[in-house]
């Protein structure tokens, strides 16, 4: 395993690389095809997995059936954690949305290493606490947020996530299907495709094929 992966995300951020060398050696390497399910809701967890190539969706199943995308996660970036640190079961399912290489810890094991490099705990905590913060702005925009402003705010939060800046704004490059998209804001694939299209007409963004630009206000177009 890489060492310099390890520092792509805030978990173990800040260690040497003695510490690091320690965690890639306990790590297992694992691959998963696109559509495979790496881990379902609600059975036991006992690892933690870093992405070192691919990306996964995060989700849960409302009962009535409907997906709900909490999150698309691309290289570097770690999930699983929770169920190392309580030993419950897993929160939401984990799916490869396209070939996938992933690096395993076990939970014995990164509960050895937190003991011996506790700033692992440090960065652990402020993991965790992102997410809570991005799982509110999800919760609060579903419930006080129009269609239109759901969706833009999915735009720009994968747009920070995943996009590069360029001279034209920020690049997407391999965008979220519109229904992905309509499972991250709580709507329809078919208002999906109707709010990008009217806010790509508004000059908010440009698309071609796959990939889609957030336009730099500067750079908008006026009607």
């Amino acid at each position: 395993m890489e060492i310099s992966l390890l520092r792509q995300g805030p978990l173990f951020e800040g260690l040497d690389d003695e510490q690091l060398d320690a965690i890639a050696l306990v790590t297992i390497t694992r691959r998963f095809d696109k559509h495979q399910v790496i881990i379902l809701a609600e059975e036991e967890g006992d690892a933690l997995f870093i992405i070192s190539s691919g990306q996964v969706k995060v989700s849960i199943v409302s009962e009535d059936g409907r997906e709900v995308i909490l999150s698309l996660l691309g290289t570097g970036s770690v999930f699983g954690e929770l169920s190392l640190l309580d030993g419950k079961p897993r929160s939401a399912n984990v799916v490869a949305t396209e070939n996938t290489d992933l690096y395993m810890l076990r939970r014995s094991d990164f509960l050895q290493l937190v003991y011996k490099v506790p700033q692992i705990a440090v960065g652990l905590l402020a993991e965790l606490a992102a997410r809570l913060r991005k799982t509110d702005r999800k919760i609060g925009g579903l419930a006080l947020l129009d269609v239109t402003s759901r969706i833009s705010e999915t735009l720009l939060q994968l747009a920070d996530e995943h996009g590069t800046e360029t001279d034209d704004g920020v690049l997407l490059k391999s965008r979220p299907t519109h229904q992905q998209i309509a499972n991250m804001s709580g709507t329809t694939r078919e208002t999906v495709s109707r709010v990008l299209k009217r806010l790509e007409k508004q000059g908010y963004i440009s698309t071609e094929g796959r990939t889609i630009t957030i336009v730099h206000e500067q750079d908008r177009k006026s009607d």
